[in-house]
């Protein structure tokens, strides 16, 4: 797959099947319009097929009602390597700038879709909104087609809604720490990734040791606190490991830390970047009665995530 940074790095195409979105990590519901441009590419074996997305996301620039904190799924980068994963073309990654939301629909639909990519036939989800103020719909597209030159498709709402997913559902999972579900709707367990950094080291004097993980995005959500089987990729080796996600309560903590404690690894990784893939949550954090009895959960919770991660298949 080809990445083009901006139209200008995008040389317009005689045929090109078209989807365009945010795509928020990528998820079974989104694969579904993936796999209806290969499809399409299938019996027009001359065109191409072509992803537009935005970064930073829409909601980064212009803000949302609520006013909360925008959580997102995955990284621009992540993005890119799960669209990669499924055998499209080419992926253009327009930036999204105050100037940019303020295209009117008629101006997105040619400045994008016509004069930028070259569009034959657009596939879109059934809620796919775009310009100024999000205006543009599906009605527009299929009003306007003709006149622009390309076909237009929806996914129906029924295809979409039946597979019960979607990005704020994942991030509600998440949130509630069902990294399980999470998985089933990405269609892959989740991931998180960072560099490991050093800690306070209290880990070591109870006989478990941990990496401590500072996220690499912000914006990108972390699980609830807990500890968690993850799967952790140091400098491209896979571990298993179990996971702990809180404040420490039982040393007074006040930050929330992220540690990993890989089975029988001892070397200095400070550094280095970690990507942990979340497998399954063992159990809530907890304050516990001194360390010998936190000693004896962690040791548990070992036993647990061995026998969980070894009827799993790893990621990589």
């Amino acid at each position: 797959m080809q990445i083009h940074q901006g139209l200008s790095q995008f040389s317009r195409l005689s045929q090109a099947i078209v989807t365009s979105g945010t795509f928020d990590g990528v998820h079974i519901g989104h694969q579904k319009i993936f796999r209806r441009l290969l499809e399409l590419k299938q019996a027009q074996p001359k065109a191409e097929t072509v992803v537009i997305t935005f970064w930073p996301h829409p909601r980064l620039v212009v803000g949302h009602a609520s006013g909360e904190t925008l959580q997102l799924l995955s990284t621009i980068e992540e993005k890119a390597q799960g669209l990669e994963a499924l055998g499209l073309d080419h992926l253009v990654i327009i930036p999204f700038t105050p100037e940019f939301s303020q295209l009117s629909p008629e101006e997105y639909v040619q400045k994008v879709y016509v004069d930028g990519i070259g569009t034959s036939h657009i596939v879109i989800g059934y809620d796919h909104r775009f310009g100024q103020k999000r205006a543009g719909d599906i009605h527009f597209l299929q009003q306007n087609a003709q006149r622009f030159g390309f076909e237009v498709e929806e996914i129906p709402r029924q295809d979409i809604d039946h597979i019960g997913v979607s990005s704020t559902k994942i991030r509600q999972a998440l949130q509630a720490g069902d990294v399980r579900t999470a998985a089933e709707y990405l269609g892959a367990p989740y991931t998180l990734q960072g560099t490991i950094v050093h800690g306070d080291k209290i880990g070591r004097t109870i006989g478990f040791p941990t990496a401590n993980i500072q996220p690499q995005a912000a914006y990108k959500i972390v699980p609830q606190t807990g500890i968690y089987a993850v799967y952790v990729a140091i400098e491209g080796q896979l571990h298993q490991a179990m996971l702990y996600i809180g404040k420490r309560p039982t040393v007074d903590g006040t930050a929330t830390k992220i540690e990993a404690h890989l089975f029988d690894f001892e070397q200095d990784v400070y550094g280095k970047s970690a990507r942990i893939w979340f497998i399954e949550k063992i159990r809530e954090d907890k304050k516990f009665d001194g360390l010998e009895a936190m000693q004896t959960a962690l040791a548990q919770d070992q036993i647990d995530t061995q026998r969980i991660l070894k009827h799993t298949q790893p990621p990589i």
